[in-house]
């Protein structure tokens, strides 16, 4: 009978009560958090961190890189990390930049990007994802872990595309927040969608990845999903922005925003959507004009 791998879950926040949700009543699941809550016991990191077959990285990007380097000694050469941070750390890098620095070729590892609202997924309902990793042997395991989870994937080598879309789909989906706060109306998201995917495939293009990308799970699939959901952050940091208000504005897409002005990771100017949000951002009043003023200059 084959053995069942063994799953450490790092971080205990939404996407890592999601992911025990789908895996815990089928195979053993060990959870670490670095702030545990009352009553819950968080598992030794490095203790779990060896006996595991794969790694969830459930965290934000920012402690990636500290996290990967201090279980990287004590994993199994065989063992999967898979991370699900949609955003830059405090030096510009995605995910897979900072899996690809620690582990260059020494460990294998993979990116898991797409619509899953933790919520929804755990009240029972599907979530789909893009398992973004270099050889078919990861993906098929990967999909095995989750079979029968309802949550389905399909795979791409294109990390670098994935990576960029999952990541800049935050700052768009800002803009669909403020769209619905503002009542700007249904065709305004079909607009909002199609210019937002038409820069996303050129970003992605720039930073390297292949122009296909934005149109999959990762890209559209979750720019969709995180713009028009109530429960996305993103939509609800849109609507306090269309309202002037300033306070606790915090979340990976204004990141985002904060590290490619920072590093000028590339050109805004060339992408008039990309920097409307900008704009609105630093300076949140008379978003209607604004983007009004946006129309204006690209239609007439």
């Amino acid at each position: 009978m084959k053995q069942l791998p063994r799953v450490l879950v790092l971080g205990y926040g939404e996407m890592g009560h999601a992911m025990e949700y789908l895996l815990s009543d089928r195979l053993h699941i060990d959870i670490w958090d670095k702030y545990p809550q009352i009553n819950f016991n968080s598992a030794n990191l490095e203790t779990a961190a060896a006996a595991a077959d794969i790694v969830l990285f459930c965290l934000p990007v920012n402690p990636h890189r500290k996290i990967a380097n201090q279980i990287f000694p004590f994993l199994k050469k065989t063992c999967l990390c898979i991370s699900i941070a949609k955003g830059l750390d405090e030096s510009g890098q995605t995910a897979a930049q900072i899996f690809s620095d620690v582990f260059s070729t020494n460990q294998l590892f993979a990116l898991l990007y797409g619509p899953m609202i933790s919520e929804e997924i755990r009240a029972g309902r599907c979530a789909f994802a893009q398992l973004g990793c270099d050889d078919v042997e990861s993906f098929n395991s990967v999909r095995e872990l989750f079979d029968g989870s309802g949550l389905y994937m399909t795979q791409t080598a294109d990390i670098t595309g994935i990576s960029w879309s999952v990541i800049l789909k935050n700052v768009y989906a800002l803009l669909y927040g403020m769209a619905d706060e503002l009542s700007l109306g249904d065709n305004m998201r079909g607009y909002l969608t199609v210019t937002a995917l038409r820069e996303l495939e050129q970003i992605v293009r720039v930073m390297g990845g292949q122009a296909g990308s934005p149109y999959d799970l990762a890209g559209v699939g979750d720019l969709i999903t995180t713009g028009t959901s109530e429960n996305s952050h993103h939509h609800e940091i849109g609507r306090k922005l269309a309202r002037g208000e300033v306070d606790d504005i915090e979340g990976e897409g204004i990141h985002t925003l904060a590290m490619v002005s920072k590093y000028q990771l590339f050109d805004i100017k060339n992408y008039p959507l990309f920097q409307l949000i900008q704009a609105i951002v630093q300076q949140p009043c008379a978003v209607s004009e604004k983007i009004n003023a946006h129309l204006k200059q690209v239609y007439c």
